[in-house]
């Protein structure tokens, strides 16, 4: 039987052509047709959860500073879309940006945008570590999912959310304060993988690197046997993706969406 066609998750938003993370990427994502969003998210001085990969501010905004120690207010004030396309305010053809679409984006305002929108979109949240804030940051995660209602055992529907992240404690953290919300555990190293297999719990999700199971293709069949569902980062070319379809993964993060949608056909 052939296996159902992966999920297609756009990570960071259409990160391949907009600026990560921003709300114009997530936009486009969605307009491609995505079927899920992934975010990163760290917490700022003043306790709010934004979508930030880095801990600090010089890729993204180029900027001196770091996340945890700005509030809010100071991060709004930033382009976080300028260093996507240097040179475009020299280019006399290029269309007239929406700053609005282009500042750092909360957590809350993605959620709400998921929440109002008219299908179903699943959203991959990622909390990243070792953060200055610790356990905080998945305290603030829990709160927040159940403002919207998704950290129940009887929602509706399954629960659009999941949460992911690279530490397996921050996993079982999350995983008694939400018992009910789907988690991923993330693995970018061969090594790791016989030591977080057993710390997992029976009903987590496992979300591999592309490259891992590229370059360790027993290692790839040896995580697919495992009983749990798989999430693959970062899927971005035909020969990944077929990869990936080869090992039946469950979902496919990628930086274009709509790419890996239309080979996927859907």
């Amino acid at each position: 039987m052939t296996p159902p066609l992966p999920q297609v998750v756009a990570h960071r938003g259409a990160s391949f052509e907009n600026a990560e993370h921003t709300l114009g990427a997530y936009v486009k994502a969605l307009d491609a047709g995505a079927e899920g969003l992934e975010c990163d998210v760290r917490l700022t001085a003043d306790g709010h959860l934004v979508c930030v990969h880095d801990r600090d501010l010089r890729r993204t905004a180029s900027r001196r500073g770091l996340i945890s120690t700005s509030n809010l207010e100071d991060l709004e004030a930033l382009d976080f879309a300028a260093w996507k396309s240097p040179w475009a305010e020299l280019d006399d053809e290029a269309p007239d940006r929406d700053k609005s679409l282009d500042s750092v984006l909360t957590l809350r305002k993605l959620l709400e945008m998921v929440a109002d929108y008219d299908r179903r979109v699943e959203v991959a949240i990622e909390t990243k570590h070792p953060t200055r804030y610790g356990g905080l940051v998945e305290r603030r995660v829990a709160a927040m999912l159940h403002d919207f209602g998704w950290d129940g055992p009887d929602l509706p529907e399954p629960n659009p959310v999941r949460v992911m992240s690279f530490s397996n404690t921050a996993l079982h953290r999350m995983h008694r304060l939400t018992p009910h919300v789907q988690l991923v555990q993330l693995v970018d190293k061969a090594a790791y993988w016989p030591v977080v297999r057993r710390m997992m719990h029976k009903d987590w999700l496992v979300g591999p690197g592309i490259e891992l199971l590229q370059e360790h293709p027993r290692l790839a069949e040896q995580i697919v046997a495992s009983g749990h569902p798989v999430h693959v980062w970062t899927v971005n070319t035909e020969r990944d993706l077929r990869r990936c379809q080869e090992l039946g993964v469950r979902a496919v993060i990628t930086d274009r969406p709509a790419y890996v949608l239309e080979l996927l056909g859907k």
